[in-house]
């Protein structure tokens, strides 16, 4: 990795120096005009629509799981701007490989709410995103969608076709074997992939500082001879800006790219989980005081574009999104070839053994009725 050959904010916020891109302070005002994205006024509306939109989504999924209709659910409050960032800089001919914190990207994706919520009922057809190409499904393990970014990543190298791959892992999968070994592939390889680390602070209730002694998470790029940046999370216009960048470099040629995302994760980590057992109250009321909608909505008012009735725009959400979980829950069942006849070109007989049963077991709970 020759640092001159690295676009300008790469060289300017080096993770050696634990420097962090910013855009826009805590209230909204912009600290560096030289380096605010051309955005029109429509395309930060609109970023900021959906990123309210995974919100009053985020919001009602938890009531959901609250009232036993629907099953674990791991929240995004709070890096909302990460998400759309994202969402807003891959082109339909890339590919998006996501962890399961991502719901921002995947809607922006064209993935549906109620595919998200098949997803999170149990339903095999939540992982299928009928509608849009190039997305991987959901990945539960830990890491290993770095390692499914990074081969698909050589296959567009090797095919030499104009692609990149976008995909996501935790503060907490920064621990992963998985990690390293993908990283240290995409460097030899030189694959446009550009990995995300979404650095919410907690690994469930592991603290980043009990995870490693690294200055930052982003200088972990260093060794693989990778450029990395460190990037205000909760800022959407750094993270729009580190994305676009990032999306150059990959489509040049010149390999893949590394970006922490220094954000808060404001909820739980699941619905599973009691964040009040290993975190202060006081923490998280600090870092609500810089949620990246709020300080998005005080740019838009310091520079008189906010036209936004928050009110009747949620009440429109809500509405929408009732509808698409009540269509999920309707959602008849998948057949059983669905779980078991696709993992292998032919059966095994183990598998075939586990298929007899589970149907002697449906046959068993239908004549209970």
């Amino acid at each position: 990795m020759i640092q001159d050959n690295l676009p300008e904010i790469f060289r300017d916020f080096n993770p050696l120096e634990d420097r962090m891109l910013r855009v826009m302070d805590d209230d909204g005002n912009v600290v560096s005009k030289a380096l605010f994205p051309e955005l029109e006024e429509k395309s930060i509306t609109d970023a900021y629509k959906q990123m309210f939109y995974e919100r009053t989504a985020d919001e009602m999924a938890i009531s959901y799981q609250r009232q036993g209709r629907m099953f674990t659910f791991t929240p995004n409050l709070g890096q909302e701007a990460i998400h759309i960032a994202a969402g807003m800089n891959i082109r339909k001919e890339d590919w998006l490989v996501p962890a399961f914190r991502e719901m921002g990207t995947l809607l922006s994706r064209g993935v549906t709410m109620k595919e998200m919520f098949l997803f999170y009922l149990g339903n095999e057809h939540g992982g299928s995103f009928k509608n849009v190409s190039k997305t991987l499904p959901i990945a539960i393990s830990i890491g290993t969608q770095f390692h499914h970014a990074t081969g698909i990543g050589y296959s567009i190298k090797y095919q030499k076709k104009d692609e990149a791959v976008y995909t996501f892992i935790g503060d907490g999968g920064t621990s992963e074997g998985d990690f390293s070994e993908a990283l240290n592939f995409a460097g030899v390889w030189q694959v446009p992939v550009i990995f995300t680390i979404q650095n919410n602070q907690y690994a469930i209730s592991v603290p980043v500082a009990s995870q490693t002694k690294s200055i930052n998470l982003a200088v972990k790029s260093v060794a693989f001879g990778i450029p990395g940046i460190k990037v205000d999370g909760n800022d959407f216009f750094a993270m729009y800006l580190a994305y676009k960048t990032a999306s150059e470099y990959a489509l040049s040629g010149k390999g893949p790219m590394l970006i922490e995302a220094f954000t808060y994760r404001l909820g739980a980590h699941t619905t599973s989980d009691d964040p009040s057992k290993y975190r202060k109250k006081e923490e998280e009321e600090q870092w609500a005081l810089v949620d990246p909608l709020l300080r998005l909505e005080r740019y838009m008012k310091k520079n008189n574009i906010w036209n936004i009735d928050k009110d009747k725009l949620k009440e429109e959400y809500k509405q929408e999104i009732d509808a698409q979980f009540v269509s999920a829950e309707k959602e008849k069942g998948y057949k059983i070839d669905d779980i078991f006849d696709y993992m292998y070109s032919d059966i095994p007989e183990e598998l075939n053994r586990q298929k007899g049963a589970y149907e002697q077991f449906l046959s068993w709970k239908e004549n209970r009725r």
